[in-house]
């Protein structure tokens, strides 16, 4: 299942999406979904510390 950013835009404007799974956590782009656009993937350790460092900011 994907959730939606609540930093988005409202308007349908800088949507980005995550998925977490056991071992993985997915990123994209909700306006470029139906393009085809690439999801980033990574394990749930690297996100939990770039979550930690932009929270910081």
């Amino acid at each position: 299942m994907w959730i939606k950013s609540s930093y988005s835009g409202t308007n349908g404007g800088d949507c980005v999406e995550v998925a977490a799974r056991e071992n993985s956590v997915y990123v994209r782009d909700s306006k470029a979904v139906d393009d085809g656009a690439p999801v980033l993937r990574t394990d749930r350790a690297q996100w939990a510390a770039f979550v930690t460092l932009v929270s910081a900011v």
